[in-house]
């Protein structure tokens, strides 16, 4: 599992940083970084949380 994120959609609402904050974290500058690129498969369910919450659509999984 691999985290994508769309950067031109991104808005860095926090949302997915409200659900996995080990995955996620928005900085000071308002922009959004992935900590994790391919978490472990235990974060999946946070994960797919975070695509399926996030405000703009820009976060998405890739099982490459």
């Amino acid at each position: 599992m691999k985290v994508v994120v769309d950067y031109d959609l991104c808005e860095a609402n926090a949302v997915c940083m409200g659900i996995a904050p080990e995955i996620f974290r928005v900085e000071e500058d308002d922009t959004l970084t992935v900590l994790t690129e391919s978490p472990p498969e235990s974060e999946r369910a946070k994960v797919e949380e975070a695509v399926r919450l996030c405000p703009k659509q820009a976060i998405s999984i890739s099982e490459d």
